[in-house]
């Protein structure tokens, strides 16, 4: 899987980037059809509690799937993302057989 991570307005941490490779690899164990994951990280409304948001926009064979997440840290909300992408995996592998 080929992982491309954006930081908009800020510059990403080489620890966040290593945490969100990590958080990312777990998606494979899910399915192992992922081709590339892209992830944004964006701080909205500065000087705000809940203001880091991150979204996670994965491919698969005949679709892709999204999920964004606004959190108080950005590693909160990728652990989100990538809890609420395990679950939309799982349900997109039972449609693909056809359940």
């Amino acid at each position: 899987m080929e992982v491309k991570i954006k930081s908009i307005h800020f510059e990403a941490s080489e620890k966040l980037h290593e945490f969100i490779d990590k958080k990312l690899a777990k998606l494979t164990k899910s399915s192992d059809q992922i081709g590339t994951a892209e992830v944004s990280l964006k701080v909205v409304k500065p000087e705000t509690a809940n203001n880091k948001q991150a979204g996670i926009r994965i491919t698969l064979p005949g679709g892709e799937l999204f999920v964004e997440k606004v959190c108080d840290t950005f590693e909160e909300a990728v652990d989100l993302c990538v809890d609420s992408l395990q679950r939309q995996i799982t349900k997109y592998k039972e449609k693909q057989r056809g359940h």
